[in-house]
């Protein structure tokens, strides 16, 4: 027994040092080279804006990177210049600095990262309560409820007046509750959030109702839980965060819903922007087959149900992520040139399923915290789209110079990840940002009515009873059957 626990110790450090030697000896001289650009501008908008500030030139017009001063801290921020980005930048302290990790250290190994925060045991005291939702189709998927405590709860009442913002949280899209997960649900419920996780049909298991799984990027499901958590919720704010490949869903549901989302803002945990790239060439091969063996595993347990639907054997025997999207989703058998051949076409699914189609539709803020030593995601100079945060000023774009997949993790982080104080940090500058820009407007409306001398209906009027109730709120029961959801 010894002598297979050392095998097994020594074939990890073996791992660890060729990951730490790949990671320090191949992407050393790029990364020191765009360290050093970065300080360069660091330096020159100091000089500019004044010791002590960490803000971008409002009259810059193109993409700005601010990077943190201390060699060992790499951390930018790059966004189109705004009021809310000087906001951000002003009150949200993980902007400025990203904890410097020694060479030596096992987190210094972007793999090593990955593997900590997608298959490490979580220690969180926190516990899940399962709400079934029926869609149009008949189909479910689940929304889980993270409450804490150790005790089984049977049964929670979602329909409260609490006005305590929810947290809707969106894992990556073969349905893995990584450890970076839980740990986002233990520091919601900290800072006052109501975490909620949205399963997809056949995840984490929600059971398959319907011969129909979800697409990559339609976001039909995630309309109707939005809504339903909008209808049991109604005094609170909606944040949603999205982690990894499930970013697509979460980008595709902003872009088609535009200022009908129902969300105040968003961020994207290690996303992936280019799905149809990512697809064809893959991740690393570590990364790649530990991705298509989890989907196969799952998807194994309703192999007698799709039979009837799709060719289970090309399924079941595919050797790549691309190969298995396709045997799900893009069904031959149309003659050639037909109109259904199109349909079905590997190039036809990613027009109605790419998270960017509708990229310019979004109306909410939305950060995405990416590292440059992504493992899953690839190269950054192909994978991400600068462009989009150089002239979108909804996208915010938080670039570290490693934490891996989902990682982020440093020596002092206690409780609560980097990147998970990077976006709650976000969420609460920008609604701290709203908040400023209500009651600027309010004292306008004040200004105004005291002028023409009637101020008397308003004076003690708080700005929440100025808003009109949403007018799904009170048909919600004549247009969807939430009664017929039930609850385990």
């Amino acid at each position: 027994m010894l002598g297979w626990f050392g095998a097994l110790c020594i074939l990890v450090m073996l791992a660890s040092l060729w990951s730490a030697s790949r990671y320090l000896g191949s992407g050393s001289r790029l990364f020191a080279l765009i360290c050093r650009l970065q300080r360069s501008v660091s330096r020159r908008q100091l000089q500019e804006n004044g010791p002590g500030r960490c803000a971008p030139d409002r009259t810059t017009s193109t993409a700005t990177s601010i990077s943190a001063r201390s060699e060992k801290e790499t951390v930018s921020l790059i966004c189109k210049p705004s009021a809310l980005a000087n906001h951000l930048l002003k009150h949200c302290a993980t902007f400025c600095a990203f904890p410097a990790v020694p060479a030596w250290s096992w987190r210094a190994s972007p793999l090593l990262q990955t593997v900590f925060a997608a298959c490490w045991p979580g220690d969180c005291a926190i516990r899940f309560v399962r709400d079934h939702l029926q869609m149009s189709d008949d189909g479910l998927v689940s929304l889980d409820w993270a409450v804490a405590g150790t005790a089984h709860h049977k049964r929670r009442r979602t329909s409260s007046n609490s006005n305590s913002p929810v947290l809707l949280i969106i894992p990556n899209s073969f349905g893995k509750i990584t450890r970076s997960v839980l740990k986002l649900c233990e520091a919601g419920l900290n800072h006052g959030y109501l975490p909620v996780v949205f399963n997809r049909r056949s995840h984490n298991g929600t059971p398959l109702s319907t011969l129909k799984l979800q697409q990559f990027g339609d976001p039909a499901d995630l309309r109707e839980a939005v809504r339903y958590v909008r209808y049991r919720q109604p005094a609170g704010r909606i944040y949603a965060v999205s982690e990894s490949t499930g970013s697509g869903l979460l980008l595709s549901y902003l872009g088609e819903c535009g200022s009908s989302c129902y969300i105040t803002a968003a961020a994207c945990l290690s996303p992936v922007f280019r799905c149809q790239s990512w697809f064809e060439s893959g991740s690393s091969r570590f990364c790649h087959w530990a991705m298509l063996l989890y989907q196969k595993f799952c998807l194994s347990r309703y192999r007698t149900a799709l039979g009837e639907v799709l060719h289970t054997d090309n399924l079941f025997s595919s050797c790549s992520l691309r190969a298995l999207e396709e045997a799900l989703f893009c069904h031959q058998g149309a003659s050639a040139g037909s109109a259904a051949e199109h349909e079905n076409s590997w190039e036809a699914y990613w027009e109605r399923n790419d998270p960017l189609r509708d990229v310019d539709e979004v109306a909410v803020p939305v950060l995405c915290v990416c590292s440059r030593d992504d493992p899953v995601r690839g190269d950054t100079r192909v994978t991400l789209p600068l462009e989009l945060f150089a002239n979108n000023p909804h996208f915010f774009l938080l670039l570290t110079g490693h934490g891996g997949h989902c990682g982020f993790s440093t020596a002092d982080e206690g409780t609560t990840p980097w990147g998970h104080r990077a976006l709650l940090q976000f969420f609460r500058g920008t609604a701290d940002f709203f908040a400023a820009e209500e009651r600027a407007k309010l004292a306008v409306r004040r200004r105004g009515l005291t002028a023409v001398g009637g101020p008397k209906g308003f004076r003690h009027r708080s700005v929440s009873t100025c808003k009109r109730l949403p007018a799904y709120s009170l048909n919600m029961q004549s247009i969807f059957s939430w009664q017929r959801s039930y609850t385990r």
